[in-house]
């Protein structure tokens, strides 16, 4: 390890831990995975700063790296349904209790779980967006033109935003 190495990594753990946190949680349901995740990540990103020249900027670099491994643990989680021995089934955590959650966490759940079935790349998209970063970022990070960022988040919003629509009338009063 060199000393440059250290100091762009504790760098980028100082500005980015948070987010590459909210990656590992937006692409892994389950917390202890999601915990796994965000370790696989700092690792890939401490190591691969062995390599970084600074020829991007170290946040692109970040995530990029970031983003390289959910697109990997998405992808071997697609590969297979995992099973579940008989005997854990009722360990399993519940779906949750509307009632007893307030509004608000309910909706960041269902959001975090209609980004998790979307495919890897839309999910990449919506979540750097969600994270603040602008269409020229989000377009460095993932390779992506600048006008199919744009077309991405705004296909991605509509199509969450679908999902919280309320239904319509049918006009019959009773």
């Amino acid at each position: 390890m060199t000393e440059r190495q250290e100091q762009l990594y504790r760098q980028a753990g100082a500005q980015f831990a948070p987010a590459i946190a909210r990656l590992a949680r937006a692409v892994e349901r389950d917390s202890e995975k999601a915990r796994d995740l965000e370790q696989e990540m700092h690792c890939a990103i401490w190591s691969s700063l062995a390599r970084f020249e600074g020829e991007s900027a170290l946040k692109t670099w970040v995530y990029r790296v970031a983003h390289n491994i959910a697109a990997d643990h998405v992808a071997k989680a697609l590969r297979g349904p995992r099973r579940i021995p008989l005997e854990e089934i009722e360990t399993l955590p519940s779906a949750g209790n509307p009632e007893s959650e307030t509004a608000e966490a309910h909706a960041l759940a269902q959001v975090a779980e209609l980004i998790r079935q979307l495919p890897p790349l839309d999910a990449q998209v919506i979540v750097l967006w969600l994270e603040g970063e602008s269409g020229a970022e989000i377009s460095e990070i993932t390779g992506l033109s600048p006008g199919a960022v744009s077309v991405r988040v705004h296909r991605i919003k509509t199509l969450l935003a679908s999902h919280f629509e309320q239904p319509r009338s049918t006009g019959v009063l009773s």
